[in-house]
């Protein structure tokens, strides 16, 4: 069932400034133009992703020496970049950069295959796509790994744009809020109510908001609904199906 929020801002150090600038561009009015644009996350959002990052982190973390992650532990660090993540689960910040690259060993050569698209991704795709909705990918994911697995779904056709992360740590487009604006910028829009973003984590939300515009959550992925709403999600969603009508909804403005 579609489930409208009105969004309530985390603090996470001196973005939280930002979203809250940009939280009253956000929410759209009852009576906005049609929006045009559609950006759709990819893990978690499209596929689960799990079995592939989990048996690659796995083999990462024994590889450096370290205790191998559980299969929840490792579902709690899918989405945002592994810089944020991989420090929870007890790898120095110092040493986040070689156990990336022993995953990325794994995960590139077979990993990424080891990925099945949600039921009815597909179909909600299409619908999105035959209501007239310009779609774009926007992950975090190194775009380069992104593309191939686009392609691999056989998804390529259906987006004008695929925008993911720089692949070095510490420079390039690492953060959400950097691929949704560059995912703008490729296609040539300004932020706006137009333009909604669809994802399943917290950091989607957040990218969305410092960007100038919606998110919806979806929670078949890795996220919870209280995460999701909690970062500000104007709607949240249970089922592929469920997300054209919440697309072409309106929200409530937000009283500050």
């Amino acid at each position: 069932m579609i489930a409208p929020h009105p969004p309530a801002i985390i603090a996470f150090g001196t973005d939280a400034d930002r979203i809250d600038r940009c939280l009253s561009m956000t929410t759209s009015p009852p009576e906005i133009d049609r929006r045009t644009h559609v950006l759709l996350d990819l893990d978690g959002t499209l596929s689960d992703s799990s079995l592939g990052i989990g048996r690659s982190l796995q083999h990462a973390f024994r590889e450096c020496g370290y205790p191998p992650p559980t299969d929840e532990e490792v579902r709690s660090v899918i989405g945002p970049p592994f810089e944020i993540g991989l420090p929870t689960l007890g790898i120095p910040p110092d040493d986040v950069a070689r156990v990336v690259e022993a995953y990325r060993v794994r995960y590139e050569d077979v990993g990424l295959f080891e990925n099945e698209v949600y039921p009815g991704v597909a179909e909600m795709i299409a619908a999105l796509a035959a209501a007239g909705y310009v779609l774009a990918l926007a992950t975090a994911k190194p775009q380069h790994t992104a593309v191939r697995i686009v392609e691999h779904f056989g998804f390529t056709d259906a987006f004008a744009v695929q925008a993911g992360a720089s692949v070095h740590i510490g420079s390039g487009r690492r953060t959400k809020a950097d691929v949704i604006t560059f995912a703008l910028g490729e296609l040539g829009i300004e932020p706006g109510p137009h333009v909604v973003m669809i994802g399943d984590r917290d950091h989607d939300v957040e990218g969305a908001l410092l960007n100038g515009i919606d998110c919806i959550g979806v929670t078949w992925g890795f996220g919870s609904e209280d995460e999701l709403t909690g970062a500000g999600a104007v709607a949240v969603v249970d089922l592929p199906d469920e997300v054209a009508p919440a697309v072409v909804a309106t929200y409530r403005p937000v009283r500050r």
